[in-house]
């Protein structure tokens, strides 16, 4: 058994040493990495932190599945939305109405709209938007490396331009607006009442 170590020291080749490593030291190099959002969870690969507004929050490690330029899109499509959602939901109950709408409050707007017609119109101008840059935008982004970022659509009238300071507070903004949707949406339907949506002193109709 000794044979080819003394054959390769006369030859004056040594047999190469690799050191044996215990398992402490290859299970602290397979060690997953921890999220920043959530410090118990494992991070999820393709949050590296170099995105706007990724703070490492995937819990459900859906970006595994998910291309991430195509979940960025679509966050920042129902940011925008629920934004001025929020705003025009609002609006309405305080009085604000358009031409043509139906004088109603905005959880009632839905069917009002349905049923006198001016939801098929407003149908029709969203699938148009939608067909003519949504879908386009997102066979760019999965297709072409070099494609403009996410909820890029070179639309910036007043030019404050795309910093990465005004992308984070855009993505703040959104992700605020869009659970502040959900809730005045949920407190509208439970009080069934006008702005502000609450009911009772303290827990408005479960006090």
């Amino acid at each position: 058994m000794r044979l080819p170590t003394a054959l390769a020291l006369q030859s004056g080749t040594a047999p190469a040493f690799q050191p044996r490593m215990g398992r402490s030291a290859v299970s602290m190099q397979e060690a997953p990495v921890k999220s920043k959002a959530i410090p118990f969870l494992n991070a999820a690969p393709a949050l590296d932190g170099t995105m706007p507004g990724d703070v490492g929050f995937d819990p459900l490690l859906l970006s595994n599945i998910v291309p991430i330029k195509w979940a960025r899109e679509a966050e920042l499509k129902h940011a925008r939305v629920c934004m001025l959602a929020t705003l025009g939901w609002v609006s309405v109950d305080l009085g604000f109405t358009v031409p043509y709408a139906p004088k109603v409050s905005s959880l009632a707007a839905h069917d009002a709209a349905v049923d006198k017609g001016p939801m098929l119109f407003l149908f029709l101008v969203i699938a148009v938007i939608e067909v003519v840059t949504g879908i386009p935008k997102v066979f760019q982004l999965l297709n072409d490396p070099d494609a403009a970022p996410p909820g890029d659509y070179k639309f910036d009238p007043l030019g404050f331009g795309g910093s990465m300071d005004l992308q984070e507070k855009e993505l703040a903004n959104g992700r605020l607006a869009m659970m502040a949707f959900s809730g005045i949406v949920t407190q509208a339907v439970i009080t069934e009442g006008p702005f502000p949506y609450y009911d009772g002193p303290l827990l408005g109709p479960f006090a």
